[in-house]
């Protein structure tokens, strides 16, 4: 009920806001966006929703950022330590402190960033701003902590194993890249991760490099009030020192032939097909993210005619989806399906491979394009109904670009996207000599 409640008052503010600056952009919210002297930029975004905040610390360092060999998962490993605390705060005091103000919090790590938030009671703003500050400053383990975490990793890591969309993320990661970083998944190569206790300095200069004020973003979403929060900010990260050393990465170059593979997964699953393509780097290509995303809806949605085919009508796959996500680099995008019978995987690869080409031969249906339009828009603002949805859809755009400005000229473009720009990114992006092919079958 409180969901719902939310959505019909974000409906009500949209059709406000949007009627006094129907030309602003499709983000609903007013915002502030600014820096401090040591380079820590902070977003506060007031949203109706009395007496909750939602704050969130964005590090722009994610899996994409270990590009010394021998050294991946550190971006994950400290999603870990963050949480053993500080001489002023150690572990089980934040904890403690966390548990008896009653937030809601936790961390994730992706490709292209590491993400700590928290949701709480206005009252407790400044606490909340204090433990961060702290801990992303002054954070202390010791070496036997270290060691403890790290195990705790790889069994995180061999817990993930018995997942077979693990192994296959894993597997095809392996197999698209040769020289960029994404060739790693978020936790790592188990290689590497294994070796892990053996590296606590190396985890100290990880930490200094990239937890530092010019490569993270504050974001404060809800009931805030704006002069105080501001103040507060100044007062607590005022002296954290710069000193951000951008990684090294190289680019990918361009893959000249198709490649493919067949994993046997030692448990039981269905046959599970995905087919990759390299995508374009984000911040430079909103255009071409926009496009692609569209022709995903529309070419393997649940409204496409291939998934009322194969799901539907023959009932040969448990489900057909896309997965084209934006990143820093280009990225993989995804097409997935699981088979109900292995006999039926050429069959289902075959009417993927013809659905692309039939894109790339005419253009789509205007009509059709238009309505899914508006329905990638509508979803997008009915999920920003509490400051938590707010920040965590705004997450990936802060990290990506460092600003949220990035949202509204996404959906601008998106907004702009024609028959023949869908059928332009269907050749340009979904080309043979750049298909990745795996298809992973379980123990009989």
């Amino acid at each position: 009920m409180r969901n719902i409640i939310g959505r019909l008052f974000v409906l009500i503010t949209l059709g406000v806001m949007m009627t006094q600056s129907a030309s602003a952009g499709i983000f609903p919210y007013d915002y502030k966006v600014n820096t401090l002297d040591n380079g820590l930029k902070y977003i506060l975004i007031p949203v109706e929703s009395p007496g909750v905040v939602s704050y969130f610390s964005i590090v722009r360092t994610g899996s994409r950022d270990e590009y010394e060999p021998g050294h991946s998962g550190f971006a994950h490993l400290f999603e870990h330590m963050m949480f053993r605390g500080t001489k002023n705060f150690p572990g089980d005091v934040y904890d403690e402190m966390v548990t008896r103000i009653g937030a809601d919090g936790n961390a994730y790590t992706t490709d292209d960033y590491t993400c700590y938030f928290m949701t709480f009671a206005k009252p407790d703003l400044e606490q909340v701003i204090m433990l961060e500050s702290d801990r992303f400053q002054n954070l202390e383990y010791s070496e036997a902590e270290f060691q403890t975490e790290t195990g705790a990793v790889y069994g995180e890591y061999r817990k993930g194993r018995t997942s077979p969309w693990s192994v296959l993320y894993e597997e095809i990661h392996e197999m698209a890249y040769d020289v960029h970083t994404y060739e790693h998944t978020t936790i790592g190569f188990e290689e590497d991760i294994k070796a892990m206790p053996t590296m606590y300095e190396y985890s100290q200069s990880f930490f200094n490099r990239y937890y530092r004020p010019e490569n993270v973003v504050i974001l404060i979403t809800g009931d805030f009030n704006e002069k105080e929060t501001v103040n507060l900010l100044k007062k607590y990260y005022g002296k954290w020192e710069p000193d951000y050393v951008k990684p090294k990465i190289e680019s990918e170059p361009p893959q000249e032939e198709p490649r493919s593979k067949e994993v046997d997964y030692s448990g039981r699953t269905l046959p599970i097909i995905d087919i990759a393509f390299k995508g374009p780097a984000f911040e430079n290509n909103k255009d071409d993210m926009a496009a692609i995303s569209l022709l995903g809806d529309l070419a393997f949605g649940e409204n496409s005619e291939l998934y009322k085919r194969l799901v539907i009508q023959e009932q040969k796959v448990q489900f057909i989806a896309p997965s084209f996500d934006k990143n820093r680099d280009p990225g993989l995008l995804h097409i997935f399906s699981m088979v109900k019978s292995p006999e039926d995987i050429d069959y289902v690869e075959g009417l993927i491979n013809e659905t692309l080409a039939e894109y790339q031969e005419k253009p789509v249906d205007s009509e059709t394009l238009t309505e899914l339009k508006s329905r990638e828009k509508y979803q997008f603002l009915m999920d920003l109904d509490t400051p938590s949805s707010v920040a965590h859809n705004l997450a990936r755009y802060v990290a990506l670009t460092g600003g949220i400005e990035s949202v509204d000229e996404y959906y601008t473009a998106l907004e702009n996207i024609t028959p023949e720009d869908i059928q332009q990114v269907a050749k340009t992006y979904f080309i043979e000599d750049g298909r990745n092919t795996i298809v992973l079958k379980g123990a009989e």
